[in-house]
């Protein structure tokens, strides 16, 4: 379970589904189905998931994400879990598919987590502040952070929780209001 996800995960609101990118063994479904959430989980392969094909408040997907269409056109959701993956067309299609008031936590890998090892690619890394571009002007950031973890594994990371509520609050110069922190 990622820390960042255990600590924002309690700001997703309970009115819609939480999708679950990418999800492979589900640790992340099963976390915000055990909070009393819906759950959608969507991965090429299922097989980490397969125990929870039938169970209720669970929907599973196969799909291939990067190659074939966005399986969930028209559809919005409460929370968007995206962790240790990337694949940046999708970045602004995950962005417009959370719901009002809906919550986005991604947390993947950054330049620099090269000399740690996998994943090095660059197509596989996030450059310095590109989560905050995807999210510029369309979502609230609640938090973000980019830089070297020691824990679970050494590695250079980018991870960033922000809110589909952009509504101006004239008290507060026309700024959204502000979502509380959660303890790390």
């Amino acid at each position: 379970m990622s820390a960042w996800v255990s600590r924002f995960g309690p700001l997703v609101p309970k009115t819609g589904p939480v999708l679950d990118l990418a999800c492979g063994s589900g640790r992340h479904l099963r976390h915000f189905r055990s909070r009393g959430h819906a759950v959608v989980g969507v991965d090429i392969d299922l097989q980490g998931v397969a125990d929870l094909a039938a169970a209720d408040g669970v929907e599973i997907l196969r799909a291939d994400i990067e190659a074939g269409p966005w399986p969930f056109a028209g559809r919005r959701f409460a929370g968007i879990v995206v962790a240790n993956y990337l694949h940046r067309p999708l970045l602004p299609v995950i962005v417009e598919a959370l719901a009002p008031g809906g919550v986005l936590i991604y947390e993947t890998f950054a330049q620099g987590n090269q000399r740690f090892g996998r994943p090095s690619t660059p197509a596989y890394l996030l450059q310095a502040g590109e989560l905050l571009e995807a999210v510029a002007g369309r979502l609230q950031v609640v938090a973000y952070e980019h830089g070297e973890i020691a824990s679970p594994r050494a590695a250079v990371v980018q991870r960033i929780c922000a809110t589909a509520d952009r509504t101006p609050v004239p008290a507060l110069g026309g700024s959204p209001e502000p979502h509380p922190l959660p303890a790390p």
